[in-house]
């Protein structure tokens, strides 16, 4: 028992910084943050394998790596929103495993929440003048979100055979 919980600890470390390591790997850059890259499969994979309880801290470390080495704040709770809350939220793929795109739909949705209340209260300024805040963000935060799933989505089925049979 004690060897799996190292054996945890130790990957989801490696997830984090994995994570953190394809963050800078942008295929496309948005102009207010936000990027298409492939940083949400070491996160999907390691909650798939241990489930949503390591797959919470895994994610909440990463994002507080990511916030560490160049997170934009404006305020403690936007940056909570867009950082641990964020990453930790992809993990709730776990939840739903069978049919795998379902479970990654729905942590890339929760992560989308987090940004979408970020955007919508605190970046508001951004929104062209008289468009519903709410609406603006949740179009630019898709703008990157859907994409993310759509690389995640073919990543993950690509790998998670080849690990679900070590698990």
């Amino acid at each position: 028992m004690e060897s799996e919980k190292v054996r945890i600890l130790v990957e989801g470390a490696m997830t984090a910084a994995l994570t953190v390591a394809l963050s800078y790997v942008r295929i496309w850059r948005m102009p207010q943050g936000g990027s298409i890259t492939l940083e949400n499969v070491p996160l999907f994979l390691f909650a798939l394998r241990w489930g949503v309880k390591a797959g919470l801290g895994a994610g909440s470390v990463a994002g507080l790596l990511q916030l560490v080495l160049g997170g934009y704040i404006i305020h403690p709770a936007q940056a909570l929103l867009d950082y641990p809350l964020a990453f930790a939220a992809l993990t709730l793929a776990a939840l739903w495993r069978k049919p795998l795109w379902a479970g990654l739909t729905l942590g890339t949705s929760a992560r989308l929440l987090c940004h979408v209340l970020s955007g919508a209260i605190f970046f508001a300024a951004y929104a062209p003048e008289g468009s519903n805040v709410w609406l603006y963000s949740t179009v630019y935060n898709a703008t990157f979100m859907v994409p993310n799933l759509a690389l995640s989505i073919v990543a993950v089925y690509i790998i998670w055979p080849r690990i679900s049979k070590r698990a």
